[in-house]
């Protein structure tokens, strides 16, 4: 059994990584996002997973990819925070 290595080891990296993307991402949105960390992560590693299928055939610079997946994070923190906040302003019946 390898230590950081196989599914767990993927697992756990998609979790670091999504958690810095999202992270990341949500710095760049200005004002206050109200959302929970758990919603970040997830946002973090889709960004993660479709900046990298994006960019895998256009350059393998680690630099560009990570920019890539932060303004996907930045974009989906965005939608989500505009999405819950949208929500939340509607007045029950």
């Amino acid at each position: 059994m390898e230590i950081g290595g196989g599914f767990f080891g993927t697992i756990i990296s998609a979790l670091v990584v999504g958690l810095i993307v999202g992270a990341l991402g949500r710095l760049i949105v200005p004002g206050k996002q109200d959302m929970p960390i758990w919603l970040t992560i997830v946002i973090g590693i889709i960004a993660a997973l479709l900046g990298t299928a994006i960019m895998a055939s256009f350059t393998g610079s680690f630099w560009l990819i990570l920019i890539v997946q932060v303004l996907l994070a930045a974009a989906g923190v965005y939608l989500v925070s505009m999405m819950r906040g949208r929500r939340r302003r509607q007045t029950p019946v």
